[in-house]
């Protein structure tokens, strides 16, 4: 059985460039309840930022789409967040999580993912070509936690 969520969030977003430091703020606002370290709060914003950016340089390449982020506060001290998009799809998953593969061109490194799954404890991707890709990580905040009802 799913736990229910303490808490949540739902943010939807243009896939500009600009927004992407806005939605890594967002959700840095939004998990500062489970008062976590600031390495704690670093890891998720990097993922966020790679998770986000994705989006905009991948799925939505040479056009503006919508991103769509929630997050998820669990009494255990887990966040959870998914970002996802209507955008192009990922033909082989497998193969987009292995470091340095890129669809991007010379100037990207290709390590969105790894950079994703190093940050996070826990890293989904699925995705269908021509529909889009949900990425969904999760993250346990150190025992600092306090349950406070």
């Amino acid at each position: 059985m799913k736990s229910k969520a303490k808490n949540e969030m739902k943010l939807v977003i243009p896939s500009n460039s600009a927004n992407e430091s806005f939605a890594r703020t967002a959700v840095a606002a939004f998990m500062a309840q489970l008062d976590p370290t600031i390495e704690e709060m670093t890891d998720v914003k990097t993922a966020i930022s790679e998770a986000v950016t994705n989006c905009i340089v991948h799925a939505y390449r040479d056009t503006i789409g919508t991103i769509w982020i929630e997050a998820r506060i669990y009494d255990d001290g887990r966040i959870c967040i998914s970002v996802k998009d209507k955008g192009c799809g990922i033909p082989d998953v497998a193969k987009a999580r292995e470091p340095l593969f890129t669809t991007g061109g010379s100037e990207r490194a290709g390590l969105g993912f790894a950079v994703m799954e190093s940050f996070t404890d826990k890293l989904r991707v699925r995705s269908a070509v021509g529909k889009g890709t949900t990425v969904t990580m999760e993250k346990r905040i150190a025992q600092r936690y306090r349950h406070d009802g």
